[in-house]
Order: C-alpha cells, then structure tokens, then sequence
C-alpha cells in the first residue's frame, strides 16, 4: 500500500498530504545547507540572552541559575488596546485590532546547553516555566489563546544560538489551534470520546510510528506527518493545559522530550534544527472535554544534515507533500540510542 504514491488525512486540520515513497531515490542536486558549528561557549559577554548582559535598551538580565523569562523587547503584538481597523465598505477588505503579549523563556544560564543535553530535572523546569507562563498570561481577560513554541537552529530562524523559547499569548485563536479546535469539537460530539486518545489507541495497536512512550505521554511521527522527521507528542490523559499536568506528568514529558530531541541530534551526529510547539485548549473560560495537550516538533532536515526539505511549489501552491513515508522515518529514529552522542 505504501511504495506508491498516495494520500494522507489529517484529521486534527481536515487537510491531506501527498506521500510519494519512490521519489526518495532521486538525486539531489539543490541547495546545500552549512553545517553549524557547534563550539560554543558556557558563557558569552556578547550574548544578549546570557546572565548579566545587557538587551535592548538598557535592560539588564539578573545573574538566573535557572529558567529566565522576560517580556520579549521587540514583541510582535502589544498589550494596549489599539484603535479599531479602519471601516471597509467590502466584506474583502476585512481587518480588526489585535492584542497580546510576548514573552521569552531561557532554558538555563548556559549558553551551549540545548534541550537533549540537559538532564530530566532541568528540562521539567522549563516546562514549569511555560505552563507558569500559561497561567500568568491566560489569566488576564483580553488573553483567549497561549502559543508555547522553540525555533532551534538558525535554519529554523532563531536569531541567537542562547536555548530559549518564546511565548505569544493572542486576543485571538489562531489559524491551526482553530481548525484544531473544530475537528476536535466535531469529533467529540459524534463519538463521545477524543479525537487523538482514539487516534493514540490506533497506533498503539500497530507501532510502527511509535517512537517512545512512558505511563503519561507517547512521541510517534503520525500517519499524515508532512516533515520528514516530524513528530508529535501526545497526552495520555485528557489534560487540556500544561498547568493542568501533575508532578508525575511533568516528569513523564521531560523523558519523552529528552527522548525524542537526543534522537533528532543523533540522527546526524549534529544539533538537530526544528520548530516544536504545544498545542493547548482555548482559554475562554469554556470546558473543553474534547481537547487533549499535544506538542508537534517539525524539523527540516530529510537526507543529512545539509540536504532539508523546502516547501515550495506543488507544496505552497496545491498540498504537502513528502518522500520517505512516516513509518520509514519512524523506524530510522527508534533505532537511534536516546544517550546524546556526545554523552554516548
């Protein structure tokens, strides 16, 4: 069924993904990326990030032991309330004010230390930290939707190499959480039960995207994954919220990302680039019985580490579309040891 080409569902968006297995073999001859370096330093005076040293306009950051979070200098939304879009006498011509908040996270003093070389208790305190966060900014009443998401790696787009996070918390539910929510809500009514503790079940029965898994969460590359080392974790129970998580969960997560991001670099022996994200229940003082805590990890690299997949063309224009098929890429990163290669 699946060395032809063929189609995917996603049931979380209602979109498809084209998988073309037999293009896997083709040659590359297009653009090849530089492999980071990777000597840096546990400490850099010109960091803006690092303890001590100064950002933008003055600011000081403490000496922090720990996580650090502070209001992002240079946020994408505002918290003021800002005058109405003008009036447009065309439903075309549709825009309305936007507020929100944007914060940032730093994993820990260190400069050098990305998430799969620290150890478990360091990686629960920063998911401490981003449900603490959560808390915090889905408090205030003009909040309805906390984005928790990392770029790592300048390919993704991180503008400083320093392991951090950043948080947008929006006036507004955006695109994927709400297409999420109407496929989650839909489901749930029909049936009576989640969508993804069903769709959890199903690859429990079969593995063969299952690439590691503990009481609380399980990391698989689903069945519709469009990156070619996607991943997506996915809660046991049907906890809503990261502050939602018990102590137990906490440490349940922090073994799972440590799993699966020690996998990612070990796949070619680099720091391993990706965008991750959590995808968490709307907080606009409704119950949401139908959501269940979920993060996504999309990474680029497909062949090595130079050698990533671009979206354009066919992809940007018509649908996704991927060459190795899930669970090829599955099988490559459960065979993988979870010790980081440098700790190996």
């Amino acid at each position: 069924m699946f060395d032809s080409p063929h189609r995917r569902f996603n049931p979380l968006t209602g979109d498809w993904v084209l998988v073309s297995p037999h293009r896997a073999k083709r040659p590359w001859l297009g653009q090849v990326e530089k492999t980071p370096p990777e000597n840096l330093p546990h400490y850099d005076p010109t960091c803006y990030l690092c303890p001590r040293n100064e950002r933008a306009g003055g600011v000081k950051n403490p000496d922090y032991s720990g996580t650090f979070s502070f209001d992002n200098d240079f946020a994408a939304l505002l918290p003021d309330s800002a005058p109405d879009a003008p009036a447009s006498d065309s439903p075309l011509l549709a825009a309305e004010p936007e507020r929100g908040l944007c914060r940032v996270v730093c994993f820990s003093p260190r400069h050098d230390l990305t998430l799969p070389e620290m150890d478990i208790p360091a990686i629960e305190n920063v998911l401490t930290a981003w449900a603490e966060q959560t808390r915090e900014l889905g408090a205030k009443d003009f909040i309805h939707y906390v984005q928790v998401f990392e770029n790592k790696g300048a390919m993704m787009g991180c503008s400083n190499p320093h392991p951090h996070s950043q948080i947008w918390a929006t006036e507004h539910i955006p695109n994927e959480p709400a297409k999420e929510l109407e496929r989650q809500t839909a489901y749930f009514s029909a049936n009576g039960r989640t969508l993804l503790s069903d769709y959890l079940a199903e690859e429990h029965k079969r593995k063969e995207r299952v690439i590691a898994a503990n009481d609380y969460f399980t990391a698989l590359i689903p069945f519709w994954a469009v990156w070619p080392f996607e991943v997506l974790v996915i809660a046991h129970r049907n906890v809503p919220y990261l502050p939602k998580l018990t102590s137990a969960e906490v440490t349940g997560l922090a073994n799972i990302f440590k799993q699966v991001t020690a996998r990612y670099d070990n796949l070619f022996e680099i720091s391993f680039p990706y965008s991750m994200g959590f995808h968490q229940a709307p907080l606009d003082n409704l119950p949401h019985p139908e959501w269940t805590l979920h993060a996504h990890f999309y990474p680029p690299l497909l062949r090595s580490a130079t050698v990533r997949k671009f979206m354009v063309g066919f992809e940007m224009l018509a649908m996704p579309q991927r060459d190795i098929t899930p669970e090829i890429a599955a099988a490559r990163l459960r065979e993988l040891s979870e010790v980081h290669f440098k700790q190996g």
